[in-house]
């Protein structure tokens, strides 16, 4: 009997087996299942975890008795004003090394921009001598009794960063289309050195973001939009961070920190720091694998994302970070909060919130309103809002991860490394190996009549505004946090594109020339034009549309102009994610995607150019970590997902044995010409989902403001309000709104900040909306706007649901001069759509905007 009829037989017999149970017994399991089902659900749309649909016990460590019988005693002796300042994380623009003397805090950071003295040009000896003032300041127990020594904490993400001189590895997306987690554990253990070199102990790194929206600002510190390489990397940089074995935890490594927990990869409309709404499984099977692996291969720390689940934010997320992390998943190591994460949970603040340390935040990075959050959480403990015992886990935490780093045994900062660091601080072994990152994570997109490799023996001109600029090539988290203010000499053993083209072609005895704006001397064989983003960092990356330079083609005409001439354009793309650049694509014989490379810029010349012999010096390996739009409406484009229709496919990559011919002719229309056309003349509430960073919130007696978070609400302990998604063009493109008539109840759109119409020029314009009625209302239903307190404006619009169609989608268009006439002011709208009602009726809405032109009402036909 084969393996194939063996399955085969056990197959039938289980459904011989099922087909004897009675029909009770299989409703009553169904039941049992859908009722499951059910309560899981509801947990999930409030943003609260299951813990049993996760991975158990998983956190790698080795366990000490007598590591823990050392933390015993520490606590033993330790007052509540000394447990507190281990948990209070602030941040050296904003404190004293007499601070530190006084209140002894457990770490503290440097954020993206801050330097030693507050000097950008801060030497290694600067960087060293700091961590060497705050370390004795801290053991120092003359002011606050205390001898526990403090960790310096910082955004090493490529590389040691904030450091001038220090090697600059390429961005995360450029090392996810490399694949070679080898070269990954060599990254994060050259970071290490560096980072060990100027006396600092934590470096909050890596980021697993699974980005799955490429207007997000963080794209680019995300491996991938697949979860697997982000998996597989995420050990691999812990390991090279904390050291292995004999080397764990040595002089030249640091603690790691798996960031951002999580789903920040996730949100509505990949802005920055919002709403996660995915199921609970596609958060496990998307959004946590990275952290599976690094919890696996030991990471000592995890740091609470900014955003939300479900409406949930994940600073005060205890389901998640205690429930799920600590309790189930076994961590035993810390919860770092972000900057000013706590600040945004509701009902914090940047100086208290009680709520995140509940949640389990164990060490709360407080930049500027450190004193304020230490005395006030004095208070919290002392009144009960705080327990003891989850302070004393937060501190039990704290010392343990010091411990097993060794931050008592080890020496102090500045005896650890003998020459102070100096060699290890972009040393040329390190540059080496970001040089053969840049090479593999080089994408081949295009190359036609095999216009690559180039032949170094020739006329070259290089051009645009990223050919001699290594900040640009090097993004955000590059010196200062947006990455911004940065020239080349603020990368001293650094080089550009157009460095390492110069030196090739040079000594190949070619000719080079670099020019801004492609013009030159002698007419070039080639030109390497090398463009793209400007740098950016987190939510001021975030962006509307994937349309590269929509509205300021100045890229294009330059690529144009150079086609024109009858010259053959190689293009070097710089960007921190993929872009719709169909036209620059079409005016291009070759192009590459670079991402953002990072200091060692020649490694880009070391692939475009051959040997003097002709002979390939280095072949592209670089395949596609994110699907490439074929146009500027798909954000959301990722591989095994419905309608996944990319120009160029996840894994996509070329290499010189391919002969691939890429059409000059691709679609240049943008699919958005209408709504861009439409933007212009109004402004979108809904449509799809609530859009200008807006929210639906559903009200009444006594629930005044809940957050729609899903597809599905309703007003909470009643159904005198249902909330619906459901589809009409599109998939969940309405929204359906039943009213039960028992009590009054409203749903409205809010955002965090007023809408001024003047400015729109919308004013006098028009509230336009599709509407359907099923049900029409035998009592007045209320259409308004609100503009802060005691401002509002009601119509009464149960006259013209009652003389709708049923069942039939129409248009309605109410003069934004009736709500002005009735209260509203237009110049300080904070609610532009409510609609509220006490009697039976169910409609449904779509395509929700304020408007100009158009057929206006009349307001004459509104009650009040």
């Amino acid at each position: 009997m084969n393996i194939s009829t063996k399955l085969t037989l056990v197959a039938l017999s289980t459904l011989t087996v099922t087909a004897c149970l009675t029909s009770e017994q299989q409703g009553g399991a169904s039941g049992a299942k859908s009722q499951q089902q059910a309560a899981s659900t509801a947990l999930e749309n409030q943003g609260i975890a299951t813990k049993a649909l996760w991975p158990k016990d998983i956190h790698r460590v080795e366990k000490s008795q007598l590591l823990e019988t050392r933390i015993d005693i520490l606590l033993a002796t330790m007052t509540n004003e000394q447990k507190i300042a281990q948990m209070v994380q602030p941040e050296i623009r904003s404190m004293t090394v007499e601070d530190m003397r006084q209140y002894g805090f457990g770490s503290y950071l440097n954020g993206g921009g801050a330097f030693p003295n507050n000097n950008k040009h801060a030497t290694v000896s600067d960087w060293v001598q700091l961590a060497e003032d705050m370390y004795q300041a801290s053991i120092d127990a003359s002011l606050d009794g205390s001898t526990i020594p403090t960790m310096w904490g910082t955004d090493a993400v490529h590389g040691h960063n904030n450091v001038i001189g220090a090697t600059i590895f390429p961005h995360n997306i450029g090392l996810g289309a490399m694949n070679n987690p080898e070269l990954i554990h060599q990254i994060a253990t050259a970071t290490a050195s560096e980072v060990a070199a100027t006396g600092i102990d934590w470096v909050f790194a890596p980021t697993v973001a699974v980005a799955r929206d490429d207007r997000w600002g963080r794209t680019y510190e995300s491996y991938s939009e697949y979860p697997d390489i982000v998996s597989r990397y995420s050990a691999q940089i812990v390991s090279g961070l904390q050291g292995q074995g004999k080397t764990q935890f040595d002089s030249q490594h640091v603690i790691s920190t798996v960031k951002h927990f999580l789903g920040d990869g996730g949100t509505e409309n990949g802005k920055d720091q919002g709403n996660n709404l995915s199921s609970e499984r596609d958060l496990i099977k998307l959004h946590a694998q990275g952290y599976f692996s690094a919890l696996e291969a030991g990471v000592q720390t995890v740091m609470a994302s900014y955003n939300s689940w479900h409406g949930n934010k994940m600073h005060g997320n205890e389901s998640l970070l205690t429930g799920v992390l600590k309790d189930h998943m076994g961590f035993d190591g810390l919860v770092v909060g972000d900057w000013n994460g706590h600040g945004k949970i509701p009902g914090c603040s940047n100086d208290s919130c009680a709520l995140a340390i509940n949640a389990g935040v164990d060490i709360v990075m407080v930049p500027d309103d450190w004193k304020a959050f230490y005395h006030n959480t004095l208070k919290q403990l002392a009144n009960g809002t705080i327990k003891q015992s989850r302070v004393d886990d937060a501190v039990r935490r704290i010392l343990r991860v010091k411990l097993r780093a060794g931050l008592f045994d080890n020496p102090s900062p500045a005896t650890r490394l003998a020459d102070n660091g100096n060699d290890i601080i972009g040393s040329q072994a390190h540059r080496d190996i970001a040089r053969q990152a840049v090479r593999e994570s080089l994408v081949l997109l295009k190359n036609n009549d095999n216009t690559l490799p180039l032949a170094p023996k020739q006329n070259v001109l290089v051009t645009g505004s990223g050919a001699d600029n290594i900040g640009m090539q090097s993004g955000g988290w590059t010196i200062s946090w947006q990455g911004t203010g940065n020239t080349n000499d603020d990368f001293p053993g650094g080089s550009s594109v157009f460095d390492g083209i110069k030196a090739r072609v040079s000594q190949a005895g070619g000719s080079v020339e670099l020019s801004a704006d492609a013009s030159f001397k002698q007419k070039p064989d080639v030109a390497v034009v090398v463009f793209g983003e400007q740098p950016y960092a987190e939510y001021d990356g975030d962006i509307s549309t994937i349309e590269y330079q929509a509205g300021n083609k100045q890229d294009l005409a330059l690529l144009k102009s150079l086609k024109a001439q009858g010259i053959k354009v190689v293009s070097v793309f710089i960007s921190g994610r993929p872009l719709w650049v169909n036209a620059e694509l079409n005016q291009s014989d070759a192009f590459v995607a670079a991402w953002l490379p990072g200091s060692e810029g020649n490694g880009v010349a070391e692939v475009l150019f051959s040997k003097a012999n002709g002979d390939i010096n280095y072949d592209f390996v670089g395949k596609l970590p994110f699907s490439w739009p074929a146009s500027n409406g798909q954000n959301e484009l990722n591989h095994n997902t419905p309608d996944y229709q990319p120009l160029f496919a996840y894994g996509y990559g070329l290499t010189y044995q391919d002969e691939l011919t890429v059409s000059n002719e691709l679609n240049e229309k943008s699919s958005l010409q209408t709504a861009n056309a439409d933007s212009e003349n109004s402004y979108g509430l809904f449509n799809r989902r609530p859009e200008n960073n807006l929210e639906f919130y559903l009200a009444d007696a006594a629930n005044p403001a809940l957050l729609v978070t899903g597809n599905y609400a309703t007003t909470p302990g009643s159904d005198n309000l249902i909330f619906d998604s459901v589809d009409w063009k599109k998939q969940e493109d309405t929204r359906e709104l039943t009213w039960s008539g028992n009590a009054s109840a409203s749903v409205y759109l809010k955002g965090e900040q007023s809408i001024d119409l003047t400015k729109l020029d919308l004013a006098n314009g028009q509230l336009v909306f599709d509407v359907k009625v099923s049900s029409a209302p035998q009592a007045s239903v209320y259409l308004g706007m609100d503009c802060g307190a005691d401002c509002a404006a009601r119509l009464d619009i149960s006259k013209q649901l009652q003389s709708l169609p049923a069942s039939k989608w129409q248009q309605m268009a109410i003069d934004m001069t009736c709500f002005s006439q009735t209260g509203l002011k237009p110049e300080q709208v904070t609610k532009p759509l409510i609609f509220e009602s006490s009697t039976a009726v169910k409609f449904s809405i779509a395509n929700v905007r304020i408007a100009k032109g158009g057929q206006a009402a009349d307001c004459n036909q509104f009650a009040n």
